[in-house]
């Protein structure tokens, strides 16, 4: 008798785990699916940005000339202290391709941090460039009267 205690008490200590095990996956999918359906909209970056400094995704040492392989979006660097020769370091350049070559990183011309895709950029002489909230290349264009943010990349 005292055998059938004793495995009854081992069934009872299984059904035990196994209880705690299920209620702790349970609790953690409530919280998995909780976090899913109540999450917070993920920032895109700075509502405000006039400078290159608070642009997100400028690419850290790139080297003047060298091949680059994003011409639309993200195109951004900045020239390392230690390697580019022909350009002062932490200068801003874009990654761009020029006429039947491939892409390769130019200095930049001066950048007004974040702005919208057609939007005026009166405030700023036309040869500025910029970056869309989405990363995407933007210049300031002049054309039909008006002065807008245009893609880079075109």
């Amino acid at each position: 008798m005292q055998k059938v205690n004793e495995f009854s008490d081992q069934l009872w200590q299984i059904d035990l785990v196994r209880f705690i095990v299920a209620a702790v996956a349970a609790f953690l999918g409530l919280g998995v699916l909780a976090g899913v359906l109540v999450a917070p909209p993920a920032a895109a970056g700075p509502s405000v940005c006039d400078y290159p400094d608070c642009t997100p995704g400028i690419l850290p040492h790139v080297v003047l000339g060298a091949p680059c392989d994003h011409t639309t979006y993200f195109v951004y660097g900045t020239a390392d202290y230690d390697i580019s020769f022909a350009t002062q370091p932490g200068r801003l350049m874009f990654c761009g391709s020029p006429r039947r070559y491939e892409p390769r990183w130019f200095r930049s011309p001066p950048m007004a941090g974040i702005k919208d895709e057609n939007s005026l950029c009166t405030d700023y002489p036309e040869y500025y460039v910029a970056q869309a909230p989405d990363g995407l290349f933007l210049v300031c264009n002049a054309h039909d009267g008006r002065q807008v943010w245009e893609r880079g990349d075109t």
